[in-house]
């Protein structure tokens, strides 16, 4: 018989090397990008409808494993991302209106096309393609998941290794390490690491930042059972957000992404998708911390 587990569902190195995406020659730079816009839209969108931080963390959970047993080309990210944070208000109990997060998204995307905001008509034709496709989207994503929509966090381990590091009363370290739990959504750790060792990294990195002592005789992050190899490689991954700019004209729907591949070597040529590389050497995490034996 086999046991229930708790546990967040992790990827395998092959998953996480050939995804669907890949296979249909989505470029990897661009399958990131979509990736990291779509939790974007997640969580702009939560946070209008006012849904609690777990709701937006569980959605862009969900979004983040979607595509990684489904392809960029046959679902929207504007789709998925609909579907995954209403299939997520549902399961963090506080379930938001249909028409409500169809609005929100509405003025998100004429946001960030730099569209004026007119408001939807609630009977016209392009509400009911909405409101299919999230229906849709939803029911995908339960059946590309197999229904396992359970979503451990890290933010309940954040604050009590916090308190164990007596760490809670510090300036800066908690609020940045809040901010690095929920920057680090829009990159795939939630699908490669539990949730007890990225609560060591976003404090590692806090930390690292503040050049505040920490003990590591023995090192602390061996009390919560994380390695520091993993922190490392976490902090990286968000560190990396903050040095690349998401172009502005990313595709959002089936027939724009058909549209933006045809081109996309010559706006990679032209600068339009231009990425800084950040080197892989610990400086790029910023001053170390002082350590206490």
């Amino acid at each position: 018989m086999s046991k229930l587990s708790l546990q967040n569902a992790i990827l395998t190195y092959e998953q996480l090397e050939t995804t669907p995406s890949k296979k249909d020659n989505i470029p990897e730079e661009l399958e990131d990008e979509l990736r990291r816009l779509g939790c974007d839209f997640i969580q702009s969108a939560g946070i209008v409808l006012r849904l609690p931080q777990v709701a937006m963390a569980t959605a862009q959970v969900l979004f983040q494993r979607f595509f990684y047993v489904a392809s960029l080309k046959k679902f929207s990210v504007r789709d998925i991302g609909m579907g995954a944070l209403f299939l997520a208000s549902k399961v963090s109990e506080s379930p938001c209106k249909i028409r409500d997060l169809i609005n929100v998204y509405n003025y998100l995307i004429r946001r960030y096309r730099n569209e004026p905001n007119e408001p939807l008509e609630y009977l016209g034709q392009v509400f009911y393609e909405m409101k299919d496709a999230l229906v849709i989207a939803e029911m995908q994503i339960l059946k590309k998941l197999g229904f396992n929509v359970h979503v451990q966090l890290p933010y309940g381990l954040m604050v009590n290794y916090l308190k164990v590091l007596e760490l809670t009363d510090h300036e800066t370290i908690p609020q940045k390490a809040w901010g690095y739990l929920n920057d680090s959504l829009r990159t795939n750790v939630y699908v490669c690491y539990q949730p007890a060792t990225i609560a060591c990294a976003v404090i590692w990195l806090a930390a690292r930042i503040a050049q505040v002592k920490l003990p590591t005789s023995p090192p602390w992050w061996e009390l919560f059972e994380a390695e520091l190899e993993d922190m490392e490689n976490i902090s990286r991954h968000i560190m990396r957000l903050y040095a690349i700019r998401l172009p502005s004209n990313l595709p959002l729907s089936l027939d724009e992404l058909e549209d933006y591949l045809k081109n996309y070597e010559d706006r990679r040529k032209s600068g339009i998708n231009e990425i800084n590389e950040i080197n892989d050497n610990k400086d790029d995490l910023g001053p170390a911390p002082m350590v206490e034996d």
